[in-house]
């Protein structure tokens, strides 16, 4: 808490008065950009790696990086995630949704563990909120990753914005992460088609006027990949792949 207060007193003296200036400028019209769902894991800074600023996302952080599916959704009990697709992108119009991921996800490391029935059992699952809420919103990214028996050298397929918009994706096909990596790249895919399966972004998704990404950050080396869809896998966003990632979204999603 020591480190926390010192962090306040010296945003008061660095840095309070050029963000009250940004506030007022985006006060009347903000126009955020992105809502941005990522793991609330500590070494996460969203902010800080895309390099944005006031206004510019909504950011939804949980365990996981993980947007319920639309069943889950009953008018007496939700949670924080489609709400945010609500205000985000019905209220604010916002057009684009990124779903992202990480290496060393312990979410999604608890995630692996719970292919044992053991580990996943009711009993756990009272016990262990964490256990709970996995089982409860991840399980379908861990059996798509079981029935790939370990074969990643096959092709996994996703729905996209619609039913007929599917896309083709193979997990780390140079074999570069571990097996839990691995997990957290189906995760962050299968986010992708819970994001669509809300009937209030149906006709926005239809229509082309509300796209989905994903991407993937490795926390030990700071680089940060962009799931194409033309390249059918995660692509490291650096200097030789700018352009190409660039158009492919400009002609995609723009």
């Amino acid at each position: 808490m020591e480190k926390i207060l010192r962090g306040v007193m010296r945003y008061r003296v660095l840095d309070r008065a050029s963000m009250v200036k940004q506030f007022q400028e985006v006060k009347n019209n903000p126009t955020p950009k992105a809502v941005f769902y990522t793991c609330m894991d500590s070494r996460m800074i969203p902010t800080r790696f895309t390099e944005t600023d006031v206004g510019d996302m909504f950011v939804v952080r949980n365990a996981g990086n993980v947007v319920p599916h639309s069943q889950f959704f009953y008018d007496e009990m939700t949670s924080c995630e489609p709400a945010a697709l609500e205000l985000g992108c019905i209220v604010n119009d916002i057009r684009h949704i990124i779903v992202c991921g990480h290496s060393d996800c312990k979410a999604m490391n608890l995630l692996y563990k719970l292919k044992s029935k053991e580990e996943s059992s009711i009993e756990q699952r009272r016990l262990s909120p964490l256990k709970s809420w996995l089982c409860n919103h991840a399980y379908t990214s861990l059996d798509k990753f079981i029935d790939m028996k370990g074969d990643f050298t096959k092709p996994m397929v996703f729905m996209g914005e619609t039913p007929q918009r599917k896309f083709v994706a193979y997990i780390d096909p140079d074999n570069k992460f571990c097996i839990e990596d691995k997990l957290s790249q189906v995760n962050t895919l299968q986010q992708l088609q819970n994001v669509a399966s809300y009937g209030m972004l149906k006709k926005r998704l239809e229509k082309h006027d509300l796209h989905i990404h994903a991407l993937w950050f490795d926390i030990y080396t700071g680089d940060i990949y962009y799931f194409s869809r033309r390249a059918k896998r995660f692509v490291i966003i650096d200097e030789s792949s700018y352009e190409s990632i660039l158009a492919e979204v400009r002609r995609y999603y723009s």
